[in-house]
């Protein structure tokens, strides 16, 4: 019998075919979830193998279920694949209607804020009613709920559900992607490929001048570039943060394992979650002093010092 894959649907999300695009589906179970945490839990359970889920956008930024649901919880889960998928909106509806009998239109908040302009240009008559995701907006015009004439939704999930293209490409900003991830309980890490990204939870410990540049420092110093980070909430008291950080690397990586022992000293904690290769392939610039080679190098003098 074949994986079980999860997927933050309904059918038709672009997390959906990021799971097309990632995995032989052949023999698969799908099993789409109506959220992000449903989803990690699933997969948390074992109900699942493995979940595809939105991680972050180019245009709004993190989509903070991901991001905090992957911080916490009892049992570790670790990225093992990403997805970058170019985000193209349509205005659907049923056959027949069109674009002057538009007055609600069922939209995802992520998805109206990137069509904001056009749809006050285009159809400033009607009134923005939310969804819980692209699909869903398709979803609530085939059943009139509630009560949307048509829906801001990906050109897949207007196909999926049958609906009309009344409106292609109607985005606000050119050239706008989704990062979509294939999350998995934690097991041992890949090989590196060389072109990999290490994303990580941070949790600082006491709140303290300088405590920021503390978690920065021991990216810095070993060359390492950070390709996302974000505060997020603990959840606890005000003013109690966490880190959520991409960084350029592998965990077997020389550079990356000092920086990890390094953030372990300085953080109140360090959940480490997955290193896998990057969808576009861009690898890091590295200087002499901080290739692997130079660690191995420095480590065999350090001993050679201390067996004198």
């Amino acid at each position: 019998m074949g994986e079980a894959y999860g997927y933050l649907g309904p059918a038709g999300t672009y997390a959906e075919a990021a799971l097309l695009a990632a995995v032989p589906t052949d023999a698969a179970a799908l099993v789409p979830f109506a959220t992000v945490p449903a989803a990690l839990a699933a997969v948390r359970t074992g109900e699942v193998d493995a979940a595809m889920i939105p991680l972050e956008n180019s245009v709004e930024g993190a989509v903070a279920a991901a991001v905090d649901g992957l911080a916490v919880g009892d049992r570790a889960l670790v990225i093992s694949q990403e997805i970058r998928l170019p985000v193209t909106f349509c205005l659907a509806s049923v056959a027949g209607r069109e674009l002057s009998q538009v007055r609600k239109v069922a939209a995802h908040p992520h998805a109206e804020a990137q069509t904001r302009a056009w749809l006050a240009t285009h159809v400033p008559q009607a009134t923005v009613v939310p969804a819980a995701s692209n699909a869903a907006a398709a979803i609530d015009v085939v059943e009139e709920q509630p009560h949307a004439e048509a829906a801001v939704t990906s050109p897949f999930a207007a196909e999926v559900y049958g609906l009309e293209v009344l409106a292609d490409d109607i985005g606000d900003t050119a050239g706008a992607e989704t990062r979509c991830v294939l999350v998995r309980p934690a097991g041992p890490p890949p090989a590196p490929t060389g072109a990999d990204t290490t994303t990580l939870a941070l949790f600082m410990g006491d709140d303290h001048p300088g405590a920021l540049l503390e978690i920065l420092t021991e990216f810095a110093v070993r060359g390492i570039n950070l390709t996302r980070i974000e505060s997020r909430p603990t959840g606890g008291r005000l003013g109690s943060y966490f880190f959520s950080v991409d960084a350029e690397g592998h965990l077997l990586d020389e550079r990356m394992g000092e920086a990890l022992m390094g953030l372990r000293r300085v953080c109140q904690d360090v959940r480490y979650l997955g290193s896998y290769e990057r969808s576009d392939g861009a690898t890091p610039t590295l200087t002499r002093r901080v290739r692997d080679e130079d660690y191995t190098s420095a480590r065999q003098w350090l001993r050679g010092l201390r067996a004198d």
